[in-house]
């Protein structure tokens, strides 16, 4: 079972099923998102377009108010009637008012504000002080008509009627969400009322006023209910609903309290209430309703005054969505399964068709392991298994090509050592009678009885044996690798010894030597000697394969390692411009005794020598090199130090 799990064809199938899956998972979530705030975004706007529609319904009512009393106090008769102080005239003109309007209160009061008459129980109230008319004392004071909401004392509804000063009182009902308060009820009352100011000429006569209290009213909230939500109901409760507060006492209504009545007394969250009444501003989200969680929208009631009064809000609800939502993603969550299942159906027979290529190929590795460096791994597939399969056979030959190359490239290592061997024997044998040699052949030069012909002899004796001798000593550098004798050293300054020490030699040839040494290089610690050898040796090449009227140009630069690990070091680059390598003599110009120079003016042990002291420095000499047109020799070595 568990090669069963972890074997490549059960991965692929779970990676599609996986992925199948996870795009699902995805598009669930973001889809329900996107299809929940749509939905929720063109719930708000509802409401933010149904509150204009109850706001323009109370603004109606007010201006209902204002223009019935304006129209009264344009009527036959009226002014004549208020002149003449006829109080069985004027009450007949107010009741009709009231009863045409719907007026809960109504009265005239004379321009020092007494009540001259008015509806209810007591019609003609004696002249004892009265409490204060706020709408009357306001249009009085401006004398312009005022129309408004305006909140009314609980004096004034009893000295007006006792039955309405009853009705205004609204008791606090519990509320978990809602501002802690000490109160147990409220005895005010919030009405919509006018006043029309009556001039004789230029003087106030008297006042018209009159209004309708909103305290459990029910005719604003239930008509627009009727009108904007067209009594829509959801799961048997009425889908919208509007309320009208006191301060942040829900007044007037039609929603439903859990005991089936409407919620009168009831309070508006403490949230709800400082973003609306301490703010100023408007709510237009989710809240918490009597309830219910509504999708509400709330803005303040200025009254005559400009004060904040109370709250006009509505709301529809947010369940009705929450539905709508939970269906999508029942709807979302089938597609993801059934897309699922096509998908392990997809991917076991796509499984099988890519693996089969795939099988081949580990018989084939197989047999590569085994030795067959020419393996069979069936016909080629189209797209990337075909590819794979051609990079195989690639490889594989590659590794036969590369194991040749190996099995030489040992055979001419192990050649390299015995010639080193051989070398160091040589010199240390023909090192001692060399010497003896060219010290008996100088012995003889000293002496004064020789004739010409002689003497010649033994200066050409002196002269091969210092060449056989500068062999020898190559020998010695190339077979035993000397200790370095490190020490901080500025490469700029390494560089300009080693110029100086060859601008005679190229001055004479007529070559130029320039220098352009790199900035902020940092110090290196070398064997400044034998790295002093390697720049002269490879400068002295340079003179030799350069021309009169050439250039060599020697600089230096901060540098990553070309093998690719960004391992910080100096280059150090000489460039000529003199006849080039052949590219065939490019791969063996570090080996020993290789030279393209005439016979007796080279060993071949230069460069050899010259890469050894630089690879015991941990660095690199990297050759690049075009026939006719130069060369250029960089020689690359690490900052940090490396061990011998």
């Amino acid at each position: 079972m568990r090669k069963i799990f972890y074997s490549t064809r059960s991965k692929l199938i779970i990676s599609i099923m996986g992925s199948s899956f996870l795009v699902g998972v995805v598009s669930l979530f973001v889809g329900s998102q996107i299809l929940y705030k749509s939905v929720l975004s063109e719930a708000n706007i509802r409401v933010s377009s149904d509150l204009n529609a109850a706001r323009e319904a109370y603004q109606g009512r007010i201006k209902l108010v204002k223009v019935s009393l304006n129209i009264t106090t344009l009527g036959s008769g009226f002014v004549s009637a208020l002149k003449q102080r006829d109080i069985w005239d004027l009450q007949q003109r107010l009741g009709r008012l009231s009863r045409e309007v719907g007026l809960d209160f109504a009265g005239i009061v004379t321009d020092k504000g007494n009540v001259l008459c008015r509806i209810g129980l007591d019609p003609v109230p004696d002249e004892s002080p009265r409490p204060p008319n706020p709408i009357a004392e306001l249009a009085i004071k401006r004398r312009v008509p005022i129309a408004g909401t305006v909140v009314l004392s609980e004096a004034f509804l009893s000295s007006e009627n006792p039955a309405l000063a009853d009705l205004a009182r609204v008791p606090f009902s519990p509320a978990s969400m809602a501002e802690p308060t000490n109160e147990g009820q409220e005895s005010s009352g919030m009405a919509l009322a006018a006043a029309i100011p009556v001039f004789d000429q230029s003087e106030v006569i008297g006042v018209l006023y009159g209004g309708i209290l909103l305290n459990r009213s029910e005719s604003i909230v239930d008509g627009v209910r009727d009108t904007v939500f067209l009594n829509e109901t959801y799961k048997g409760r009425a889908f919208g609903a509007m309320s009208i507060f006191l301060n942040d006492l829900r007044i007037s209504t039609n929603t439903i309290a859990r005991d089936g009545k409407r919620a009168i007394g009831t309070r508006v969250s403490k949230e709800v209430k400082d973003r609306v009444l301490r703010d100023g501003g408007t709510w237009t989200q989710r809240a918490f309703v009597v309830n219910d969680w509504y999708l509400t929208a709330y803005e303040p009631i200025t009254d005559i005054h400009g004060n904040k009064a109370g709250i006009l809000g509505l709301g529809i609800l947010e369940e009705k969505y929450l539905d709508i939502r939970r269906k999508a993603l029942f709807f979302f969550v089938l597609i993801t399964a059934a897309g699922t299942v096509l998908a392990f159906g997809l991917g076991s027979l796509l499984a099988g068709r890519i693996m089969d290529p795939v099988h081949r190929l580990i018989q084939a590795s197989r047999q590569v392991s085994e030795g067959n460096y020419n393996p069979e791994v069936g016909p080629i597939s189209r797209g990337e298994i075909g590819g794979l399969q051609k990079t195989f056979k690639d490889m594989v030959a590659a590794l036969g090509q590369k194991r040749v190359e190996s099995e030489h490239q040992l055979l001419h290592s192990v050649k390299q050592a015995s010639v080193g061997r051989l070398a160091a024997g040589v010199a240390h044998e023909i090192n001692n009678p060399l010497t003896g040699v060219l010290t008996y052949t100088h012995m003889l030069l000293r002496r004064k009885d020789l004739n010409d012909e002689v003497r010649s002899d033994l200066e050409t004796i002196a002269k091969a044996t210092e060449r056989v001798r500068k062999i020898v000593k190559g020998l010695l550098d190339f077979s035993r690798q000397t200790s370095l004798h490190r020490e901080p050293a500025e490469i700029n300054r390494l560089v300009k010894s080693a110029v100086s020490l060859m601008e005679n030699q190229a001055l004479v040839k007529g070559i130029r030597i320039k220098c352009h040494p790199g900035q902020d290089i940092p110090m290196l610690t070398v064997d400044w000697s034998q790295m002093q050898g390697v720049l002269l040796n490879i400068i002295l090449n340079a003179l030799d394969a350069t021309e009169p009227g050439g250039e060599i140009k020697i600089s230096t630069n901060s540098f990553s390692s070309a093998t690719g690990m960004n391992h910080k070091g100096v280059e150090i680059a000489i460039t000529d411009t003199g006849s080039g390598i052949q590219p065939d003599n490019l791969e063996k110009i570090f080996e020993p005794f290789f030279t393209t120079k005439e016979v007796g003016k080279g060993t071949g042990l230069g460069l050899a020598i010259s890469l050894g002291i630089v690879q015991r420095h941990g660095g690199t000499i990297r050759v690049q090199s075009k026939v006719g047109e130069g060369s250029a020799f960089c020689i690359w070595l690490p900052i940090e130090d490396d061990d011998d």
